[in-house]
């Protein structure tokens, strides 16, 4: 089952964000905390949002989806940025992945949104080969750049 998380679910949300960090071995980047993401999620202006995929049975929470609004002055519109998509791996094959991303794909055209992003590493070629499988296009003529740490600082006070 796929729904909208609810507070009750962070905890849950928080352990798949640093299994996540640790898949993509960079697990001592990872600070998140229990209750950075419910502010973030659930706080007076939400500006992230999050699915997760519940197992029915005994609604243990197998996978999510962690995203946020993004805007295309090309298109004007909106559109969804994918931040973390995690399942398990013992839930994996399951469909959840697909699951995950039809239910973001369905809101976003039920918000008039064109499309959805979302990055992944070089290296992690199973995530590769199921994002093609579902017809997603490598944006590689785009470089991602980050500003963080001393040089965000640094230019932050120039």
């Amino acid at each position: 089952m796929i729904r909208r998380a609810t507070p009750a679910d962070v905890p849950a949300l928080v352990g798949l964000v640093y299994d996540l960090a640790e898949y993509e071995r960079e697990l001592q980047e990872c600070r998140l905390t229990a209750e950075q993401l419910h502010a973030a999620l659930f706080g007076p202006t939400p500006a992230v949002f999050a699915h997760v995929a519940q197992r029915d049975s005994d609604g243990e929470v197998l996978g999510c989806a962690i995203w946020f609004l993004n805007y295309s002055t090309w298109t004007g519109t909106h559109g969804i940025f994918l931040e973390d998509l995690y399942v398990k791996p013992e839930a994996r094959g399951l469909g959840l992945g697909k699951a995950l991303l039809a239910e973001l794909a369905r809101e976003a055209v039920a918000r008039g949104y064109e499309r959805v992003d979302w990055s992944v590493l070089d290296w992690n070629t199973p995530s590769i080969d199921f994002y093609k499988a579902l017809g997603a296009e490598s944006q590689s003529e785009w470089t991602g750049y980050r500003l963080t740490g001393d040089a965000l600082k640094r230019l932050g006070a120039s």
